[in-house]
């Protein structure tokens, strides 16, 4: 009975910088500092920068006038902005640098006063803060497109000046179905130079699709309101094998493991790595199952600097 990992798994480059901007600037500014949502969409993360002296708040009229605030990875509005200067805080932005390049890929097309669509889902923060950058003075539009049926609703002429951008946590299949169909009907439309769904999320997909080829059983350690690691749960789903998220092994429901020979084991982008050695530990010592291969973790050659003042 085996345990297979994938390889390419866990901490993306924009999960490692931001959780080190929070420990940095708690080791400069000292406890407590405010961050702006959760930092990444992970339990354990969140409860372990609490430790340290992170207060986790959703509205910046939480935050005491002059205090220090961190923004989240999924980035903010220009109304958090504005927020933010009304009340004098000293902002450290640990924005994903990839999702501050779809940020300018809407600012560039409110200012040219295109009709932008933005691929995501509803009410996740990423989206949220994305749809918050479009400036609409210039006469422009932004609309969420969550499937092909919000795209058979638009309206737009042919020849109105459309652009499309995306959340950067999609699935890619399901989002390459829905570009398909905004270029079939807007065929003139305009869309990213480079793909906006990151490099991590991609990867970590490519990953368990071929894990779920060589399991009868799927585990992905990752947070509920993580949008990439459930886009790992469906991807597995979809190719026909049993699956599972947990945030840690005390969510694991034993009784999946009954009949199971091969588990194939990944992690999303913001899950740290121990917990992945903390699932293989209990089904190795407690249910007779054996680590095929290393642990070794893909080197995907990506990192991101931090903000000036904490380098």
């Amino acid at each position: 009975m085996e345990i297979r990992l994938a390889n390419t798994r866990g901490f993306c480059a924009g999960v490692d910088r931001a959780i080190e901007i929070v420990k940095k600037v708690l080791e400069i500014q000292g406890a407590p500092v405010y961050v702006k949502h959760e930092v990444v969409h992970n339990k354990t993360v969140v409860e372990e920068l609490k430790q340290l002296g992170a207060i986790f708040v959703e509205d910046i009229h939480e935050i005491p006038e002059g205090e220090v605030v961190i923004y989240s990875a999924h980035g903010i509005s220009k109304a958090v902005e504005v927020e933010s200067q009304n009340r004098n805080l000293n902002v450290f932005d640990a924005t994903c640098p990839l999702v501050s390049k779809v940020h300018a890929e809407v600012n560039t097309y409110a200012k040219l006063g295109y009709h932008c669509l933005l691929i995501g889902h509803k009410n996740h923060p990423e989206v949220e803060g994305t749809m918050g950058q479009f400036d609409t003075s210039f006469g422009g539009t932004i609309t969420l497109i969550e499937d092909l049926e919000d795209v058979n609703k638009l309206n737009f002429k042919a020849s109105d000046n459309i652009a499309f951008v995306t959340q950067t946590t999609l699935s890619v299949d399901d989002t390459q179905e829905i570009k398909d169909s905004l270029i079939q009907k807007y065929p003139a439309i305009k869309g990213p130079k480079k793909d906006d769904i990151c490099y991590a999320t991609q990867n970590r997909q490519d990953a368990v699709k071929q894990l779920a080829l060589e399991s009868d059983l799927v585990l992905v350690i990752g947070s509920e309101n993580s949008s990439n690691s459930n886009r790992l749960r469906e991807i597995a789903e979809r190719s026909g094998v049993e699956a599972y998220l947990i945030d840690t092994i005390e969510d694991l429901p034993l009784d999946c493991l009954e009949g199971k020979s091969k588990i194939g084991l990944t992690s999303g982008a913001s899950a740290p790595e121990h917990l992945v050695s903390e699932v293989i530990e209990v089904l190795t010592l407690n249910h007779n199952f054996n680590l095929a291969g290393d642990r070794k973790r893909t080197d995907e050659g990506i990192s991101f600097r931090l903000p000036k003042g904490l380098r």
